[in-house]
C-alpha cells in the first residue's frame, strides 16, 4: 500500500480480474434479528468453472439493510464461486450479536468454509473459535484488520482503516480544508472509528465527530444538516460510507452551507456525483475483490492448502483515491456494479 499523500488508483493484479459472472437468483435475506440466509448457487463463469468437487462457503457480513455498499461484495464473491464450483450462502445482519448467530448456523450445517466481515470483533470472538474447533476454515474481510489474527482467522482482504484515514487528512490538507466533521453512521463499529482517528491524525485543521443513525437515512439528513447550521465555519463533511455522501450532499443544500463533501467508498452513484462535481473525492477500498478473494481463498485452501500473506500478513485492497482526474477509469466498472 502507498502511504502517501498522493495514493492513486491503481490496476487489479491479472490474477485477481475475472470474467463477469451470469445474475445469480436469490432465495432471500436476512432479518434485523438474525434472519434467514440468501442462498445462491454459482451460475457458470464464462472464463471457465473449476472441477473440483462442490463445496459451500458462508459469507456472512454486518450489512445494515439498504446498505449497497456490500452489493458490491456480494458480487465479487459470487464471481468467485460461480468460477470455483461453490454453493455461496450469504446473511447479514449489523447486530453482531445476531451475526454470531448467522455464524452458528453457517458451523451448524456444515459448510466447508466460512468468510466474516468483524465490526464488532469481541462479539464473534466465541462462534470463530467454534467454528475452529469443528475443522472449518475461516477468513476475514473489510473489518477486522487489527483483529484477525489474534482470532485464529487464516487470512485477511481489506483495506487498513486507520491507513485509509490518515491517507484522507493528507488529502484535505491539500485541498485547502480548515474545518471539518466526519459523520459516524454506525456507532461501535471499529472500522469507522479508525477511519476518522486516521483523519484526525493527519489533517492539520480542525475534525468534530458526528454520530448518525445510518439505518434512517432522513435521520442521517436532518443530523447533518442541523449540525451544519449550528457550525457555519464546517467547510468538509466526511461520510464513511457511499450512500450516506448524497445525503450529505443534501444537507448542506438544505443549511445553505457552502462545505463540500468527500467519502469514503465508491458505487456508481458516487462516481456519477464526482464527474457531476457534488463530490469532492471519495476513497475506493475495492469491495469486490475483498468478496471475489475471500471466496477464492477458502476454495484455495480446500483443494491446493493455500493461504496468502501465509497466516502473518493481510491482503490490503485499498485505499486509492477517486476524483475527478482519475473517475473516468472506474465509472465503467461502477455502472455494472463491480466497483
Amino acid at each position: 500500500m502507498d502511504r502517501s499523500s498522493h495514493i492513486r488508483l491503481r490496476r487489479v493484479a491479472p490474477f485477481t480480474a475475472v470474467a463477469a459472472a451470469a445474475a445469480l437468483a436469490l432465495a432471500g435475506c436476512s432479518s434485523g434479528s438474525g434472519g434467514k440466509k440468501a442462498e445462491e448457487g454459482g451460475a457458470d463463469a464464462s472464463a471457465g468453472k473449476a472441477n473440483t468437487p462442490r463445496m459451500t462457503v458462508a459469507l456472512v457480513t454486518h450489512q445494515a439493510p439498504g446498505d449497497t455498499f456490500w452489493d458490491i461484495v456480494r458480487k465479487g464473491a459470487e464471481a468467485a464461486a460461480a468460477k470455483d464450483n461453490v454453493k455461496l450462502v450469504y446473511s447479514a445482519d449489523p447486530n453482531a450479536g445476531s451475526q454470531a448467530t448467522l455464524v452458528q448456523n453457517a458451523i451448524d450445517q456444515k459448510v466447508d468454509g466460512i468468510a466474516v466481515t468483524l465490526a464488532k470483533p469481541d462479539a464473534l470472538k466465541d462462534v470463530i473459535a467454534k467454528a475452529k474447533a469443528a475443522g472449518i476454515p475461516v477468513v476475514g474481510l473489510n473489518s477486522g484488520l487489527s483483529d484477525w489474527k489474534d482470532l485464529g482467522l487464516l487470512e485477511f482482504f481489506g483495506q487498513d482503516e486507520s491507513v485509509a484515514g490518515e491517507a484522507f487528512g493528507k488529502k484535505l490538507n491539500e485541498v485547502g480544508a480548515k474545518n471539518a466533521v466526519c459523520v459516524i453512521h454506525e456507532q461501535g463499529n471499529v472500522g469507522l472509528t479508525q477511519r476518522c482517528d486516521g483523519v484526525k491524525k493527519t489533517f492539520e485543521g480542525n475534525t468534530q465527530i458526528l454520530n448518525v443513525n445510518g439505518t434512517d437515512m432522513p435521520s442521517v439528513k436532518s443530523t447533518i444538516t442541523a449540525k451544519l447550521k449550528q457550525d457555519s465555519a464546517i467547510d468538509h463533511v466526511i461520510t464513511l460510507g457511499a450512500p450516506f455522501a448524497p445525503t450529505a450532499v443534501q444537507s448542506v443544500g438544505d443549511a445553505g452551507s457552502e462545505a463540500k463533501v468527500a467519502t469514503f467508498d465508491l458505487n456508481k452513484d458516487l462516481t456519477k456525483a464526482i464527474e457531476a462535481g457534488d463530490i469532492e473525492f471519495a476513497v475506493d477500498q475495492q469491495p469486490y475483490l475483498q468478496g471475489y478473494l475471500a471466496v477464492d481463498s477458502l476454495w484455495l485452501y480446500k483443494n491446493n492448502g493455500n493461504y496468502s500473506g501465509g497466516g502473518e500478513q493481510p491482503v490490503l485492497t485499498g485505499p486509492a483515491f477517486v476524483d475527478k482526474s482519475n473517475v473516468d477509469a472506474v465509472s465503467e466498472y461502477a455502472a455494472k456494479g463491480t466497483r
